[in-house]
């Protein structure tokens, strides 16, 4: 599709895409909050930094994987570091830089969010959708969405 202007059902998709992942990550986090976890936002940074090839990350680094938008990844930071789940290192390359890295607490709790979070992903969008057949078109789709130049 091309053109200057989109047509009604690009219109449409667009405030659909919008409303269905303001639902979806509504869902989630009450999900979550109501089996007694923290927000999604902490499990994200955790998994994020759980996945790094040391298991520690510059804080922009962190921020610019976070699966969800983090306005202020100092302040996360912070909760995090107060509860265990994450320590902030000196960042050898650079004397003023300093890494965050995911703490065996931090590990053990993205474990024990897991399930929650699993049952909740189903829950708000895997039961909406017919089969694997629509789940893999839905993932395609959204994914050319997300796709940069260089893809």
């Amino acid at each position: 599709m091309s053109g200057d202007a989109p047509s009604q059902n690009v219109v449409t998709a667009w405030a659909r895409l919008i409303r269905a992942q303001r639902a979806a990550l509504a869902g989630v986090e009450a999900d979550l909050k109501q089996a007694g976890w923290p927000p999604l936002g902490w499990y994200d940074a955790l998994l994020e930094l759980k996945r790094s090839a040391n298991g520690a990350l510059r804080p922009l680094e962190l921020e610019s994987r976070l699966l969800l938008a983090q306005h202020n990844i100092s302040r996360l930071i912070d909760r995090l570091e107060a509860k265990g789940y994450v320590e902030r290192r000196p960042y050898a390359a650079d004397g003023r830089g300093q890494l965050v890295a995911i703490t065996a607490a931090g590990r053990a709790l993205i474990k024990g969010m897991w399930p929650a979070y699993r049952a909740a992903i189903q829950r708000h969008v895997g039961a909406k959708l017919r089969n694997e057949a629509e789940a893999d078109q839905l993932a395609t789709l959204l994914g050319r969405l997300i796709a940069t130049e260089e893809d």
